[in-house]
């Protein structure tokens, strides 16, 4: 039994902020007091339930040299999240049903927090034929994606959407129009052109979520769009919602915190897929946060080494590491006065959880002790050198942030303290 007292407790499901106690047996909540004594005293910081982090990449297999699932797992559990959920663009893909016993057999011996698995839609990420979806989903699968691959052949994914939506399952998908995004590293504007970079339209979003959405609407399946960046798909993303799709949305929590002027400099550690966006845009997709429109934030944690982000800008490698820097960028928006904590973990937690069907992502008496520490306040500067993960590819070096995790649990277990 363990016992949490003196906590500012974060309950999204309520939308409260209260102060109270939490008694932990058997890897479960089993009560939430509004006083107590003993136990471990949380001096009045945060406790919220543990983030689940959709779209987390694992270099294991192929590259275990950017990030192992011992070195993620210790990077979820220091950012305090406590269920990452793996995309299945590795090296070879996860796109079979033996590929899959392998990645999370490997999860299991290794990561410290829990780790579900996405497989791939289609075989080899290739986008010509879809794979065994239904033996995926027998074996651990919870949602099927190509990661950053969209589908351009609409009748593949078509296919696809009929089968997942037959057996009930999730397809993830990237909303960015393959052919006009092909080689671009920036969005279009004064600023790409100024630097001499191939450039994409922010309505490349748009058409690729449009021809997405009908086909959702075609077949009955169930669709979420990994990151909506910009302030053209919102309204495509409203109807399909007020037509009662089964659509949801995510969007990373850099491309709620940077925005396009972040490259200047061809600084290749804010070069991401997709490229950062326009000031308005980036406030427009708060916006849609906020209101629930996009109902997920998540890191897009995605580990590069050295060599391939010490490159041109052009031919360095997209993406960035956020399983650390997930909470305390989010609370950039919490203290702008965008979004409550409590808001804010319905989109890092709640929402989450509610797509996968997991009992997580709650404080409420059965759910899984699956809970994170925080002081939401506490300032520091960010050293990517400290960073846990094996690749420090982060744009928020020596950037003062606010919001450190003091403790981790999983299942009731603490598998981090800081300074322990």
């Amino acid at each position: 039994m363990t016992l949490l007292t003196n906590a500012r407790l974060i309950d999204p499901e309520t939308g409260t902020e209260t102060l109270g106690a939490v008694k932990i047996e058997n890897g479960v909540i089993a009560e939430i007091l509004p006083e107590a004594q003993g136990g471990i005293d949380c001096g009045g910081k945060c406790l919220a339930p543990g983030i689940i982090d959709i779209g987390v990449k694992i270099g294991e297999p192929g590259e275990r040299h950017k990030e192992s699932f011992r070195t993620a797992g210790l990077s979820a559990a220091a950012g305090g999240v406590t269920t990452m959920v793996t995309r299945p663009d590795t090296t070879p893909a996860i796109d079979s049903p033996e590929m899959l016993d392998f990645f999370s057999r490997r999860a299991a011996d290794l990561a410290l927090v829990h780790v579900l698995p996405m497989a791939a839609l289609t075989k080899g990420r290739d986008g010509a034929e879809m794979t065994e979806i239904g033996f995926l989903r027998d074996a651990g699968a919870v949602a099927f994606t190509d990661g950053d691959r969209p589908v351009a052949n609409p009748k593949t994914l078509q296919r696809a959407l009929t089968y997942a939506a037959d057996l009930g399952a999730l397809v993830m998908a990237h909303p960015q129009e393959p052919t006009l995004s092909k080689g671009a590293c920036a969005t279009s504007g004064p600023l790409a052109s100024l630097m001499g970079l191939p450039a994409v339209s922010a309505m490349a979003e748009r058409i690729q979520l449009e021809r997405d959405l009908a086909l959702v609407e075609m077949t009955g399946s169930r669709y979420h769009a990994d990151q909506i960046t910009t302030a053209a798909a919102l309204p495509a993303l409203a109807r399909a919602k007020a037509a009662g799709l089964a659509v949801t949305a995510g969007v990373s929590a850099h491309h709620l915190t940077l925005n396009q002027l972040d490259i200047e400099g061809y600084r290749t550690f804010f070069k991401l897929k997709p490229p950062l966006r326009a000031e308005d845009d980036r406030m427009a997709v708060i916006e849609a946060v906020q209101s629930g429109l996009i109902d997920i934030i998540c890191s897009m944690h995605t580990p590069q080494d050295e060599e391939s982000k010490r490159l041109p800008f052009e031919e360095a490698a997209s993406g960035a590491v956020g399983l650390e820097t997930l909470l305390p960028a989010c609370m950039q928006l919490v203290h702008g006065g965008h979004l409550s904590l409590p808001g804010l973990f319905r989109a890092l937690a709640l929402n989450p959880a509610k797509l996968l069907g997991l009992a997580a992502g709650r404080l409420a008496v059965g759910a899984p002790a699956d809970l994170v520490l925080f002081d939401p306040a506490k300032p520091f500067v960010l050293q990517r050198a400290s960073l846990r993960s094996k690749s420090k590819n982060t744009p928020y070096d020596l950037r003062r942030m606010e919001g450190v995790v003091l403790r981790t649990f999983v299942s009731g277990e603490q598998v981090f303290a800081l300074d322990a």
